[in-house]
């Protein structure tokens, strides 16, 4: 355990941070696999309204430095294959 009151406060943040960014991975975890899953059941309309929410979520975690930019380019770019080969 901390000693000082400025580690203690360290880890309290810490904490804090792993807490959000876990959340934010797992969103985006949740949304690829709801997109995935309408893919499968070749629903284009919930597949394209997912795939929006998707990006959305990503370019979030992006920009607040959970996903790096190449990570989160490779992530959409992916969906999107899935949801234009379902268009198709």
């Amino acid at each position: 355990m901390p000693i000082t009151k400025s580690a203690q406060k360290a880890l309290r943040q810490n904490i804090k941070r792993r807490l959000q960014n876990a959340a934010a991975k797992n969103k985006v975890r949740t949304l690829a696999k709801k997109l995935k899953k309408a893919v499968a059941e070749k629903n284009a309309e919930e597949a394209k309204k997912t795939l929006v929410l998707a990006t959305k979520t990503i370019d979030k975690a992006v920009k607040t430095g959970v996903l790096k930019k190449n990570t989160a380019s490779r992530k959409k770019s992916n969906l999107a294959k899935l949801v234009n080969a379902l268009l198709k």
